[in-house]
């Protein structure tokens, strides 16, 4: 069997654990005699794969009763509406911080919906940082605050939450949900779409504090609507039947790798190794302030962009894909989520250091 070392920010490398099991259960889940992904989802089968798969996301977040674990469709993108439907009151407003372009892209969208007022922005300096923040420019009645607590395009992350006081915090955590320890309580709502730690595309995870819920617009469709969503135990209509049960898989790894708290020390080794190399090299330039250096996606670029390309090519050639950059920034990003393991870390570390040698 022939596997790569994927760098993929996203659908990304997942546990081959998880993926063996599938494989055996593909046909026959079992003894049910059918696949997972041919099941009714009102079926009792299947119901105890979403309801285990849900336990298991509370244990690993250590998530209270007080919120509701919502598994729905259409991507964090989404929820870029969903947000300001579900949480805006008539008249209200709320603060976004533009860190990067999926945060942007949130902003942009709520603003149909109601005032908006970005408090911070580190646009002009081509998000290389988490903008500095000031309390004093918060509204202490607004809706909620929003921010996304790492941004995967620029390689950035907030080293420290932000203090909103009574305003609920809510959080895109799409690229590192279940990779560090979050104290989910200092949320009112985080979300997350699925496939960079938590499984394959087609899943978001929304966790969402119930004295939030019962607000919707009227405008907001049934299926952004939290409130129906949680009456309805996420089943509305059709979940994403298939995606959850992958995700069930990648988590039972997890909790076997320690859990969030076992993983995260891994993630920081995993982390430090590139930014060594990068750190005591001439050759390599990594764009981002060290404080707010993202322990998943870790850009970087050469000299220039041919030798940018030379790289990603010559990686390829080793087993170490994926490795290009996002078209809005170019260079070169490593994405090393919670299921690339270590070697295949150290191998692109060793990759880095032979690179630059060849073409200083």
């Amino acid at each position: 069997m022939y596997r790569v070392y994927n760098f993929g920010a996203g659908p990304s490398t997942m546990p081959e654990a998880a993926l063996e099991t599938a494989a055996r259960e593909m046909m026959d889940y079992r003894g049910s005699g059918m696949s997972v992904m041919e099941m009714s989802h009102r079926s009792k089968a299947y119901q105890d794969i979403f309801d285990e798969t849900e336990a298991l996301l509370r244990e690993l977040m250590r998530i209270p009763d007080s919120y509701s674990v919502l598994f729905l469709q259409g991507g964090a993108t989404g929820q870029f509406a969903a947000i300001p439907m579900n949480l805006l009151s008539e008249g209200g407003s709320a603060d976004y911080v533009d860190s990067g372009n999926f945060a942007h892209g949130a902003m942009v969208e709520a603003k149909k919906y109601g005032e908006i007022r970005c408090v911070a922005s580190s646009k002009d300096v081509n998000y290389i940082r988490i903008p500095e923040l000031d309390v004093a420019q918060f509204n202490p009645n607004a809706d909620y605050f929003y921010i996304t607590t790492n941004n995967t395009i620029f390689g950035t992350r907030y080293a420290e939450l932000p203090e909103t006081g009574n305003v609920p915090l809510v959080a895109d955590m799409s690229s590192n949900i279940l990779s560090e320890v979050f104290d989910i309580n200092r949320f009112g709502v985080a979300y997350a779409g699925a496939q960079k730690n938590v499984g394959p595309a087609g899943l978001t995870i929304v966790i969402v504090r119930k004295d939030l819920l019962g607000h919707a617009k009227s405008i907001c469709p049934k299926v952004l609507d939290w409130t129906i969503m949680t009456e309805k135990g996420s089943m509305l209509n059709t979940p994403p039947t298939y995606a959850i049960y992958m995700a069930g898989l990648c988590m039972k790894w997890l909790k076997e790798q320690g859990g969030v708290e076992g993983i995260e020390k891994v993630n920081i080794e995993k982390a430090n190794m590139l930014y060594d190399v990068l750190d005591d090299s001439d050759f390599y330039r990594a764009p981002v302030e060290k404080k707010y250096r993202s322990r998943m996606n870790v850009t970087f670029t050469t000299p220039s962009k041919e030798l940018d390309a030379a790289f990603v090519k010559a990686a390829a050639n080793e087993g170490l894909v994926s490795l290009k950059g996002h078209r809005l920034v170019g260079g070169i990003r490593a994405s090393i989520y919670n299921a690339m393991p270590v070697e295949g870390v150290k191998k692109l570390a060793e990759f880095m250091k032979k690179f630059e040698v060849e073409n200083k």
